[in-house]
């Protein structure tokens, strides 16, 4: 008896280290340890189809071509000490490489960058800093990804403007620096396109939900702004976008997706203001297995590192070309517009704009 005991013991033993082995692919539930890439989210979930989403993909491309073995955690509430509590989860289980995902995770990675010096960290949209916002001293292995998105906002409301849409409209989750600077950036391509075709008659409402969940509240609201005569709304806010997506449905209206290509959820979308989030947490994370990484600093990716830009591939639009959305991404990328940013107004209604009127709602 007792050698059979031991026996099983040892198949136990043998199966146990075998399953720590095994990569996770979507339980942010599943305990085993030993996993050397994780993604913390931030208020969403990694199927949100956009930023969290974004975010973990790049991750699972590089465990996919690497054998590296992945997992997702969900951190309990938005509280720092919460997210703390996330990735002293994720590192205690095996992660060398942390990624956090938003801009709510910068006093966290702040304060555990030096409690954990072998542990690599990339903030996505975020900078680390104490809670005073005066401290920001970023660790040779942390780096801090921010984008330019001022300049994706730019490029779609440009191109909605060019397509012969007059009546536009910006709804947007949290406030959050990051859906400021789209929103901006999308008036001040309406109002580019605008002053180009001589057109003093184009609209913008513009709003925050304060909410990136898609609650009947949303829809209404944005079922309200169909029926009052808005052609096309910016949907800039996670998973806010199902819930102006339906509104556009039922009303036969159209809608512009944010953070990665959401032309595949529904037929209302024209087209969608991308950061290239995938690709930038891939690129991060290879780097520090090819020894290039350059922690301590903050990068700003924009057009130039084709960071940012929209899907023209899978665009819907009727009359904007390839060839017009390419010399307008040239334009950018040369450094021959300059755009206002959340820096530079305190609101959108004290944005330097001509052409366009905008009603903040």
């Amino acid at each position: 008896m007792r050698k059979f005991i031991s026996a099983m013991c040892i198949c136990l033993s043998v199966f146990s280290l075998t399953a720590c082995g095994t990569k996770n692919n979507g339980s942010g539930a599943n305990k085993q340890s030993g996993h050397e890439l994780a993604l913390i989210t931030d208020a969403g979930s990694i199927d949100d189809k956009s930023f969290n989403q974004g975010s973990y993909e790049g991750v699972v491309a590089y465990a996919d071509e690497s054998g590296k073995t992945q997992k997702y955690y969900q951190p309990k509430g938005k509280a720092t000490e919460d997210l703390k509590q996330a990735i002293q989860l994720a590192v205690s289980g095996g992660a060398k490489v942390v990624v956090c995902s938003g801009f709510l995770f910068e006093v966290a990675v702040y304060e555990l960058q030096k409690e954990y010096p072998d542990t690599k960290f990339i903030l996505v949209d975020g900078t680390p800093h104490d809670e005073s916002g005066k401290n920001n001293d970023i660790n040779d292995n942390v780096v801090g990804i921010t984008f330019a998105e001022q300049e994706a906002g730019f490029l779609a409301g440009y191109a909605a403007v060019k397509d012969g849409y007059k009546k536009l409209g910006f709804m947007g989750g949290i406030a959050l620096p990051a859906v400021v600077r789209f929103g901006y950036g999308f008036v001040q391509g309406a109002d580019y396109a605008a002053k180009e075709m001589g057109l003093t008659d184009v609209e913008v409402k513009y709003n925050y939900t304060d909410t990136f969940d898609a609650t009947p509240e949303v829809q209404s609201a944005a079922a309200s702004w169909y029926s009052q005569g808005t052609e096309v709304i910016f949907a800039c806010g996670g998973s806010i976008g199902n819930s102006i997506m339906s509104a556009a449905e039922a009303a036969g209206k159209k809608v512009i997706g944010v953070d990665v290509d959401q032309s595949g959820e529904s037929d209302s979308v024209i087209t969608s203001a991308m950061k290239q989030l995938s690709t930038a947490v891939h690129d991060q994370i290879k780097s520090i297995y090819e020894g290039e990484f350059k922690g301590g600093q903050a990068l700003v990716l924009t057009a130039k590192e084709n960071a940012v830009g929209l899907p023209m591939d899978t665009s819907k639009f009727t009359t904007f070309t390839k060839e017009q959305y390419q010399t307008l991404l040239d334009s950018l990328v040369k450094g021959e517009i300059e755009l206002q940013t959340d820096v530079d107004a305190k609101s959108v209604t004290d944005l330097k704009v001509t052409n366009v009127k905008v009603q903040a709602i």
